[in-house]
């Protein structure tokens, strides 16, 4: 072989040997992350949650495959399956870890006290015990509260405003997926009174409860619903929006979903936006931010959806000054 072609393979070596060093580099540097949905894969906001976590990490430098590596799993509001996938995303070491949810927060708590763990939705994460408080976490968890403890107060208020001759609500949840439940009725039982309203709960545990629990609203005059933030009912949002329309049940919920399904009102947390917001906690903590100097971010902003269309069909004349007050009309 010739010197100068036996030069020119050794540097065709170095060169391959640089390149399989620097490709198994960053290989080893790509981050992960863990993200336990409460939600199921094909419920119809899943995707658009999907896409506002991994939009907004791109525009931060991480792109999931390249050197970013985000595994997710969908609990569908069941508290072993959350449980269970908990477990393995734990085992599994990622840098960070993410929770929709209070039921997808409570096993990953439980799971892990070293991984940072980062949340969204969550009810009153101080009361619940999962911060110490919302401007010094400790520990390893922070992230995005969804409701401030007097929201109660608001969802009578715009029930009274859009149904005047409502005398009494009831508050729809499963205790399984809203443990938290006791901090929101609370609030709406201390607000009640003020509003001329009586308070009571409606617990469901399954499609029946939905149905037979709405069926007997309807033979008491003067009933209406309030539907909070709980995954269960999330889940089942078009089911209890028809029959809240069927028997004619004005009713306010949580989660914009519901009145783009039908539902009469609804004022609550834009949740694909606070995806957003997650997505740059887990830019910092991927960077070395620790979660205990992170502090958990209330609400700064409720979003509120009227459907005239059901108001009209409840007979309800909605004041213009509550329609110009709504974020979205729809009709």
């Amino acid at each position: 072989m010739r010197r100068r072609e036996f030069i020119a393979t050794l540097s065709g070596f170095g060169i391959k040997w640089v390149a399989d060093s620097v490709g198994a580099h960053a290989e080893q540097r790509k981050s992960r992350v863990g993200a336990l949905m409460v939600i199921a894969e094909s419920d119809p906001d899943a995707q658009r949650f999907v896409k506002a976590i991994e939009t907004q990490l791109d525009a931060a430098g991480w792109h999931n495959g390249r050197n970013l590596e985000i595994t997710y799993r969908w609990g569908a509001s069941d508290p072993q399956l959350l449980a269970d996938y908990a477990q393995e995303l734990v085992v599994s070491a990622p840098d960070v870890l993410l929770a929709l949810g209070t039921p997808a927060l409570v096993p990953q708590h439980k799971a892990t006290t070293t991984i940072p763990i980062l949340f969204t939705s969550v009810s009153d994460p101080v009361a619940q015990g999962f911060v110490a408080s919302l401007a010094r976490p400790g520990g390893n968890i922070t992230g995005f509260a969804n409701f401030e403890p007097n929201i109660g107060a608001k969802w009578l208020q715009l029930l009274k405003e859009v149904a005047p001759s409502v005398t009494q609500t009831n508050v729809m949840f499963n205790p399984n997926t809203s443990p938290y439940n006791s901090l929101r009725m609370h609030s709406i039982e201390i607000a009640s009174p003020s509003f001329g309203v009586s308070t009571s709960e409606m617990v469901v545990q399954s499609k029946n409860d939905i149905k037979s629990g709405i069926e007997l609203l309807a033979t008491k005059t003067g009933s209406s619903l309030v539907v909070p933030s709980d995954s269960f009912t999330f889940r089942h949002s078009a089911f209890i929006v028809e029959l809240a329309g069927i028997h004619r049940i004005p009713a306010v919920y949580a989660y914009s979903r519901f009145a783009y399904e039908g539902g009469l009102i609804a004022y609550g947390i834009d949740l694909v936006g606070q995806f957003g917001e997650a997505a740059a906690y887990i830019d910092r903590v991927l960077k070395g931010t620790k979660p205990a100097d992170l502090p958990v971010q209330a609400p700064t902003r409720y979003t509120m959806v009227i459907n005239l269309k059901s108001a009209n069909a409840l007979g309800l004349s909605t004041a213009p000054a509550l329609l110009a007050a709504a974020d979205e009309v729809v009709e």
